[in-house]
């Protein structure tokens, strides 16, 4: 149903509380337009007065001085009619980023991730900000200009019947041009927010990986397909412009040349007697301003378009699904036990995950274990409320986490990727994000326990040091031991490390490993590794194929009756072997 609203309904929810403000603007354009319409009836006693043979400057002083009063006072309400309209607009702009980032955080990560970054960025950035003059002008210029044109239209009739609809003539030609110049439009502008898109996707893909194209000679190729995509944006606008140009000029040529019908109609009715003189000159003057706001008000149809396609751009956004999860637990877990049953899972139409079962006991030590691609990265997620499973069950203590309310279940699991992101904050406040309440004594006792604290202490200002966009002033190792301390902070029952050491070196690995070591301590921890000599001791290690579970078991068990797991560990070791002859040769 709320996709079902109009462009201006959601406008006036975004609006919240300050929808009052496009009410007093409207109102107070209103105003202004009557004080743009009033100096005409003024006009109207000068034009009888000096046909009469009037000669009393002070009264035509006088007059000239209300209709300056008038000027000033319509200057004085559309300003305070734009500053009420401005007011609304930025608090609806304000509202569209934070409902659509917070909506974000509640969409499942594969739908967020299925659009790129550029995309999202390029919504709720630049498009939302584009509405803006929109927005805060159309409301209110509309409003005065549609009572212009309906004041001074009821005026032309009031004058002379005939005359009014002479003033009218040249609108329906100029309206076939302009209706002409229109077609089209949904095609045209569909096609160029699509080449905008791509345009943004791939200035963030270049700018991205410009290490690696400058790294392997790809600056060419990957230029290339910027600059596709930069043309072919430009001529998007381009194309459409060179389309609607002709009848634009037309439309707006045509429709204003009212007096191409007026002078020859009135000529004519005052030649015959039908009109007098001081109303044909009245009516000369408001038929040159007749049209000239009626094209204002028709002149926002496009800027209006443009906003109802960006209010559906980001309402997409607002009412995609998310995660079905209730306000308040509806069960509660009784452990930190993680069992999956019968777990079917894919992304769009392909699965990835066929009938997986598996139990990780509380306070064990287990591993996801296989082939690249085999699907143990897309289990860890599934376990740690990234997506819902698409059939079968997830459970905590026997409880369905879709059972248990988003905010008690991300408290329940604490989770290390090997992209682990860190925010262009202070190291301590990203640190602190694994439990935003902790003190700083507890954020560096954190540090101590994960052996990062010494090192910390070494960049440049120690805690406060600001680590860059996504961490980038560290290296992949000390990113990555941050990562650990943050989840270290959090103090999760239940720890998913997903490839934790892959940025490391051998040095480092060793201190990672004594600090998950500490992490891990009587909890629930479920390790996926590359290197199967970091998890020998594990509890139980669960070796994924094509998104089965192959088999389960200790190492040793494993060794025993899994070839995929033997095959695994023999070519584990065997790299292992050459890597340190080659490290021994240098």
């Amino acid at each position: 149903m709320q996709k079902e609203k109009s462009t201006f309904g959601w406008v006036f929810t975004f609006a919240g509380q300050k929808k009052s403000g496009y009410i007093t603007s409207v109102c107070l354009a209103i105003i202004g337009g009557a004080f743009q319409i009033l100096p005409f009836f003024v006009m109207s006693s000068i034009i009888e007065k000096l046909l009469s043979g009037n000669r009393n400057l002070t009264g035509y002083l006088i007059d000239c001085a209300v209709m300056a009063v008038m000027w000033l006072l319509r200057v004085l309400f559309h300003s305070l009619s734009t500053a009420q309209s401005h007011k609304a607009t930025f608090a609806v702009l304000g509202n569209i980023r934070k409902q659509g980032l917070k909506k974000l955080s509640h969409m499942p990560l594969g739908d967020v991730q299925s659009k790129g970054s550029g995309e999202l960025k390029n919504i709720l950035v630049e498009r939302v900000d584009s509405i803006e003059p929109t927005l805060a002008h159309v409301i209110p210029e509309m409003s005065s200009n549609a009572v212009v044109v309906l004041a001074t239209l009821i005026y032309l009739f009031v004058l002379d019947w005939r005359m009014a609809l002479a003033s009218l003539a040249t609108l329906p030609l100029g309206m076939i041009f302009f209706m002409l110049m229109m077609s089209g439009y949904s095609k045209n502008y569909a096609r160029t927010v699509a080449a905008t898109n791509n345009l943004n996707d791939t200035a963030v893909e270049y700018i991205g990986g410009i290490e690696v194209i400058k790294v392997f000679g790809k600056a060419k190729n990957s230029y290339e397909k910027f600059v596709t995509a930069a043309k072919e944006c430009a001529q998007s606008y381009i194309d459409w412009m060179n389309k609607s140009n002709f009848y634009f000029t037309f439309a707006m040529n045509i429709m204003p040349a009212t007096l191409l019908s007026v002078l020859p109609i009135g000529g004519l009715l005052m030649k015959a007697g039908a009109l007098m003189p001081e109303k044909f000159v009245l009516i000369v003057i408001l038929a040159m301003g007749l049209v000239t706001p009626f094209i204002g008000c028709i002149k926002f149809t496009d800027d209006l378009a443009k906003v109802g396609t960006v209010i559906k751009q980001v309402t997409d956004i607002l009412t995609a699904p998310e995660l079905s999860r209730p306000k308040t637990d509806t069960e509660t877990p009784k452990d930190s036990t993680v069992k999956l049953e019968n777990v079917h899972f894919g992304y769009c139409e392909t699965e990835i995950l066929h009938g997986v079962s598996l139990t990780f006991r509380e306070r064990t030590v287990n591993a996801l274990v296989g082939p690249s691609g085999s699907g143990k990265s897309t289990i860890a997620k599934l376990i740690a409320s990234f997506w819902d499973v698409g059939s079968g069950s997830i459970t905590v203590g026997d409880a369905d986490i879709r059972n248990i309310s988003a905010d008690n279940y991300h408290k329940l699991v604490a989770y290390v990727s090997q992209d682990n992101f860190l925010f262009n904050t202070t190291v301590r406040e990203n640190i602190r994000m694994g439990r935003p309440g902790a003190t700083d004594a507890e954020v560096e006792q954190a540090a101590k326990d994960c052996g990062c604290y010494d090192f910390i202490l070494g960049l440049e200002n120690g805690f406060d040091t600001v680590v860059g966009s996504g961490g980038g002033h560290l290296s992949g190792g000390e990113k990555q031991r941050i990562s650990i301390t943050r989840a270290m902070l959090k103090n999760a029952p239940i720890v998913i490390l997903d490839e934790a050491t892959a940025y490391t070196d051998p040095e480092n690995e060793a201190i990672i490993q004594e600090s998950v070591a500490k992490l891990v301590r009587g909890k629930t921890l479920i390790v996926i590794a590359h290197r199967l000599s970091t998890i020998v001791d594990a509890d139980c290690i669960a070796v994924v194929n094509n998104g089965k579970i192959e088999a389960t078991g200790t190492q040793a068990e494993l060794l025993k009756n899994c070839p995929l797991y033997r095959e695994l560990w023999n070519a584990h070791i065997a790299s292992r072997d050459s890597m340190e002859e080659g490290a021994h040769h240098a």
